[in-house]
C-alpha cells in the first residue's frame, strides 16, 4: 500500500510539474505581452521552482567526458567490465595516464541515491587513478528469481569486484574509498581478504564518514535507530514493488522514504536553497540556479534498497553495534579484524558531518590491533559536513590530497 499511494503521488505531481513547467516557459516568452506585465517574471519563476521540485527523476548518466589535468583536458572512457543482478562494476579511464597508474575502486554507498552521487568524487581521482566504481542496481528493477541480496551478498560482491580488477604488477591488489555506509561490509570484506590471504586484497582502504562505531557522536540517524525496535522498521518503512516494475514483488526500503528522511533532517536548508534558487531566476542569474538545479537533481534521484540488507544494516551497524564488539559475522563465521596486517588504513571525518558523527569512522583504526601504526592514519576535515568530504571545494582540495599522499605511501 505504501509503494501504491507514492506511485499515486508521483503520478499526479508529475502533472502538476508538467503544468508548472508550460506556464513557467509561456511567461518568459518574450513574444508574449503577459510575461511584461505587473508580476508576471515573478510568477514565472516561482512555476519553474515548482516544476522543478515536483519533476520525477531518474537515473542520472555519468556525464564524465573529459578531466583536467593541469590546465589540459583529457577525454575520459566509460566502460562496464562485469555485469552483476545486484550491481555492475564500472570503469573510467582518462588518457594521458601512465600504463602502470594506480588503479582505486571507489565503493558507492547503497543507501538510497545512485552511485553518480559520487561523480565530484570520480572526476577528481580521474587526475591521477584508473577509477572503477561499484554502480548498485535499483531493487526495484531485480526480478525476484535473482534471490536476495543482503550484507553477506554486499560483501561477496565487492570481493569478486577487486579479483575482477586483480593484483597490480608489483603485488597487491587496488586501493579502495568506502564511502559512507559500505564503511563497515568493505572494511569486513578487507578482514576476510586478509585472513585468506587474497592477493587481490587491498593495498589501502579509505573510508569516508562511514558509520563503523555510532556510539560515538551519534546523530539523529543513529538516534532513530536505536529507538525503534527491528519489527517496527519491518512493518512500518518496508514495501512490495509494484507490478510495472521488473522487481514486481521484492521487499524493499524505498528510495523515496529515505529522500523523506534526509530532506526532513535538513529542511530549513533544502526550503531556503529553492528559496534562493526563486531569487536567482527572478534576478535572470540563471547560471547561479542552474546550480541549484544540478545538485538536486542529483539529490532527488533515488532507488530502492532489497529489505534484508537494509534490515540487516540496522541491526547490525546501528543497533548491536557488531564491527566494534566483534561479533559481526559473513555467512555464519565471525570477522577478525585482528587479521587486518597488510591493509593501510585511512579514516576520513568531516567536523560538521550530522550523518556519521565525529570519532565513528576513526574507531576503524583503533579495531585493528596487528596493523602497524605506521599503516594508521587519520584526517578531519574542518568545515565540512557529511557530502562535503567526497563533493565539492573541501574534497577536491582538501581531502582529495590527503588520500593521494596516503595512496603515493603505501599503495
Amino acid at each position: 500500500m505504501l509503494y501504491h499511494l507514492h506511485e499515486l503521488q508521483r503520478s499526479w505531481l508529475s502533472s502538476a510539474s508538467t503544468f508548472a513547467s508550460i506556464g513557467s516557459e509561456m511567461l518568459s516568452n518574450p513574444a508574449l505581452a503577459m510575461g511584461y506585465m505587473g508580476m508576471g517574471q515573478m510568477a514565472a519563476s516561482a512555476l519553474e521552482v515548482f516544476a522543478h521540485a515536483t519533476a520525477t527523476y531518474g537515473k542520472p548518466a555519468w556525464g564524465i567526458e573529459h578531466v583536467t589535468v593541469d590546465r589540459d583536458q583529457y577525454p575520459v572512457v566509460e566502460s562496464t567490465v562485469l555485469n552483476k543482478p545486484f550491481g555492475n562494476l564500472k570503469r573510467f579511464h582518462r588518457e594521458g595516464l601512465p600504463e602502470d597508474a594506480p588503479r582505486l575502486l571507489v565503493v558507492a554507498p547503497m543507501s538510497g541515491h545512485h552511485a553518480t552521487l559520487l561523480r565530484g568524487t570520480v572526476e577528481r581521482m580521474l587526475q591521477n587513478y584508473v577509477v572503477f566504481v561499484t554502480d548498485w542496481a535499483d531493487a526495484r528493477d531485480v526480478p525476484l528469481h535473482e534471490g536476495e541480496f543482503d550484507l553477506d551478498d554486499y560483501m561477496e560482491y565487492v570481493i569478486e569486484f577487486l579479483e575482477h580488477i586483480g593484483p597490480g604488477k608489483n603485488g597487491g591488489g587496488a586501493n579502495v574509498m568506502a564511502v559512507c555506509q559500505p564503511s563497515v561490509p568493505v572494511f569486513a570484506a578487507t578482514a576476510i581478504m586478509n585472513r585468506d590471504g587474497n592477493e587481490c586484497a587491498p593495498k589501502t582502504l579509505t573510508m569516508m564518514g562511514g558509520p563503523i562505531d555510532t556510539r560515538c557522536s551519534p546523530t539523529s540517524v543513529n538516534d532513530l535507530a536505536m529507538e525503534r525496535p527491528i519489527e517496527w522498521f519491518r512493518h512500518n518503512v518496508i514495501a512490495t514493488v509494484p507490478v510495472q516494475y521488473r522487481g514486481s514483488g521484492r521487499k524493499v526500503y524505498p528510495g523515496f522514504m529515505q529522500l523523506a528522511g534526509f530532506m526532513t533532517m535538513n529542511l530549513g536548508n533544502h526550503m531556503m536553497s529553492h528559496y534562493e534558487m526563486f531569487k536567482h531566476l527572478n534576478k535572470g542569474d540563471d547560471a547561479s540556479a542552474q546550480a541549484t538545479k544540478d545538485f538536486y537533481d542529483e539529490y532527488r534521484s533515488v532507488c530502492d534498497m532489497t529489505a534484508e540488507f537494509y534490515l540487516q544494516t540496522v541491526v547490525e551497524v546501528f543497533q548491536k553495534h557488531s564491527i566494534p564488539n566483534g561479533t559481526f559475522m559473513h555467512r555464519g563465521k565471525r570477522v577478525d579484524l585482528g587479521d587486518i596486517t597488510e591493509t593501510a588504513l585511512l579514516a576520513i571525518e568531516g567536523e560538521r558531518d550530522d550523518i556519521s558523527g565525529l570519532g565513528q569512522t576513526r574507531a576503524a583504526l583503533e579495531l585493528t590491533p596487528n596493523l602497524d601504526v605506521s599503516k594508521k592514519r587519520y584526517y578531519m576535515a574542518e568545515g565540512a559536513g557529511h557530502y562535503g568530504i567526497f563533493n565539492g571545494s573541501k574534497w577536491r582540495d582538501r581531502i582529495a590530497p590527503v588520500v593521494e599522499e596516503f595512496i603515493a605511501a603505501h599503495g
